[in-house]
C-alpha cells in the first residue's frame, strides 16, 4: 500500500511533465515558416535556371559562354616593304672654324653682324696695319742698299777677271771678289724675304672668312688689342650647307649596310625631329667609321644633307631612318594581327567555316602599321586583327570587315578588301533590319535584353514573357 506522501507527490510530477498547449504551437509555427522560405528560394533558383534566356545573352559575344566571337579580319596583301634601321643622331657641321688673328694689333673695324651668313673670303675684321706698313718700307730700303753693293761687287769681279788673264793681279784677289759677290747676293735674297714677310703681315691685318657658313656671337669688340695667343679668337664660323648627321647603329646591322654601301648604292637617310613625327631633311650615307665601339657595340656613321632650308641646326638631336634595302612583292599583314605566346609568333587564320586556326609565322621588317611575313602566310589569307584576346584554336567567330563596324558597334559598313560582311542568318548577325550583331559587346545593347535601334530582340519563347531584366 502506497505511502500517503508518495501519492500526494505523484499528481504534481505528472502535471509538470505534461507540456501546455501554447508551448507546443510555437516550434511548429517556426518550422512552417522556415519550410516556406526554403521552398521559395528553391523555386526562385529553379525559375532562374529554367527560364528561357534571350538570344543576345545565350550567344553572349566576346564575353558570352557560347556562340561565335565577334572579330575584325583583314586579308594578307602583297607589296613592297622598306628595310629601315632607326637610330639616334646629332647634327654635326662639316666645318667649324674659330677665326683668330695671326698678328698682334688693335682691331680698328668689325665687318660682320652676329648670326650673318658669310662666304669664304668675305671681310670680317681689320687690324691696325700702320706698324706693318712701316716694317715693309724698312725692308724695301734695306733691299735697295744691299742691291747696290751687289751691283758694285759684280762690276769689280768682271774687272778682276780680265786682269787675272793678263797676270796683272794675284789669283787670290780674284777669288776673294767672287766670294764677296756671293755674300752680297745672299744679303739681297734675305732682304727680299723681309719684304715678303712684311707684305704677309699687312695681308693678315685684313681678316677674311676661311669658309662659308654662319658666324656666331662676336668674341671681341672693336678697339681691343688682340694677340696670336688669345684662346677665344674673334668669332666662330659654322658651315651650314651642306651639313651632316652622325649616328650609330648596332654592329649586327653592319654587314647588310656594308654590302649595299660597298656596291656603290646611295643609301637614303631621313632625319626626323625629336618626337620622330616631323620630317626635317633627306640625305645620303656618306661615310662609315673604321671601328666598332667596344663599350656600346655600335659603329658610327655620317650622313650628309644639303640643308638648303636650314632645317638642321648644329648639335640638334634628331631621329634617323636609314633605308638599307626594299623587299619587293612580299606578304604584308597589319601589325595588330601579330600575336605572341607559347607557339612563338603567330596569327589567327580565319577558315571558310568561320573558325580560326593558329598559324606560326616568321616576321621580317616592319613599319608603324604593317609587318612583312617571310613565311607562314599566303596573299589573300584572312587573319584576325581585332578581338583575338579570347580566341583559341578552332573557336567560331563572327566576321566584320576591316572598314566595317567594330564588334558590337551596331553599324553596318561596306566590306574592306579581303573582309566579309555578315549577312542575315550568319553567325553573329542580328535581325535583317537592324544590322547589329547579337553580341553583348559595347554598343550592341545590354546582354539579356533591351531594344536595339531599328529592331527589338525577342525571347525565344515566342514573346510570351519579357526578358528578366527588362523594365
Amino acid at each position: 500500500m502506497a505511502d500517503p506522501e508518495q501519492r500526494s507527490q505523484t499528481p504534481a510530477a505528472s502535471t509538470a511533465s505534461t507540456p501546455s498547449p501554447t508551448g507546443s504551437r510555437v516550434p511548429s509555427r517556426t518550422r512552417r515558416v522556415i519550410l516556406i522560405l526554403g521552398g521559395l528560394v528553391v523555386a526562385a533558383l529553379l525559375t532562374w535556371t529554367l527560364w528561357p534566356q534571350p538570344a543576345s545573352k545565350r550567344q553572349g559575344g566576346r564575353f558570352g559562354l557560347n556562340g561565335p566571337m565577334p572579330v575584325v579580319e583583314a586579308a594578307v596583301t602583297k607589296g613592297d616593304m622598306p628595310v629601315v634601321i632607326n637610330a639616334l643622331g646629332t647634327v654635326t657641321p662639316l666645318a667649324t672654324v674659330t677665326v683668330k688673328t695671326q698678328i698682334n694689333g688693335r682691331i680698328t673695324e668689325i665687318g660682320f653682324k652676329e648670326g650673318q651668313m658669310v662666304k669664304a673670303g668675305d671681310f670680317l675684321a681689320q687690324i691696325d696695319p700702320r706698324p706693318y706698313q712701316i716694317a715693309l718700307e724698312q725692308a724695301q730700303a734695306q733691299f735697295l742698299h744691299d742691291q747696290a753693293l751687289l751691283n758694285g761687287a759684280e762690276v769689280d769681279l768682271e774687272r778682276y777677271r780680265r786682269l787675272s788673264k793678263q797676270d796683272s793681279i794675284a789669283k787670290q784677289q780674284l777669288d776673294d771678289q767672287e766670294y764677296l759677290v756671293r755674300q752680297y747676293q745672299g744679303t739681297v735674297a734675305s732682304d727680299q724675304a723681309q719684304i715678303d714677310n712684311a707684305k704677309l703681315n699687312l695681308a693678315y691685318c685684313h681678316i677674311v672668312a676661311p669658309v662659308s657658313g654662319r658666324v656666331g656671337l662676336r668674341q671681341v669688340d672693336q678697339g681691343n688689342y688682340v694677340q696670336t695667343s688669345d684662346a677665344n679668337g674673334i668669332v666662330v664660323i659654322t658651315q651650314m650647307q651642306p651639313i651632316s648627321v652622325i649616328f650609330s647603329v648596332p654592329e649586327d646591322e653592319l654587314p647588310a649596310i656594308l654590302k649595299r654601301f660597298n656596291s656603290g648604292a646611295k643609301l637614303a637617310v631621313t632625319a626626323f625631329d625629336r618626337s620622330g613625327t616631323v620630317k626635317l631633311a633627306t640625305g645620303t650615307l656618306a661615310a662609315i667609321d673604321n671601328e666598332i665601339s667596344t663599350s656600346t657595340g655600335t659603329v658610327n656613321m655620317r650622313a650628309e644633307f644639303d640643308n638648303a632650308d636650314e632645317a638642321l641646326f648644329p648639335n640638334q638631336f634628331v631621329n634617323v631612318a636609314l633605308l638599307v634595302d626594299t623587299l619587293k612583292d612580299t606578304e604584308l599583314v597589319p601589325s595588330s594581327a601579330i600575336q605572341r605566346g607559347a607557339p612563338g609568333t603567330f596569327v589567327f587564320v580565319v577558315k571558310p567555316d568561320r573558325t580560326v586556326a593558329v598559324q606560326t609565322v616568321k616576321l621580317g621588317p616592319s613599319t608603324a602599321d604593317k609587318v612583312a611575313v617571310l613565311s607562314g602566310l599566303a596573299a589573300g589569307t584572312e587573319v584576325v586583327i581585332d578581338g583575338a584576346d579570347k580566341l583559341k584554336e578552332g573557336a567560331k567567330v563572327a566576321l566584320h570587315s576591316e572598314s566595317g563596324p567594330a564588334p558590337g558597334s551596331g553599324k553596318s559598313g561596306a566590306a574592306a578588301p579581303g573582309g566579309k560582311r555578315p549577312g542575315p542568318g550568319s553567325p553573329g548577325s542580328g535581325s535583317p533590319g537592324s544590322g547589329k550583331p547579337s553580341s553583348g559587346s559595347p554598343g550592341g545593347g545590354k546582354p539579356g535584353g533591351g531594344a536595339h535601334p531599328g529592331g527589338s530582340e525577342r525571347p525565344q519563347n515566342g514573346g510570351t514573357q519579357p526578358p528578366r531584366n527588362a523594365p
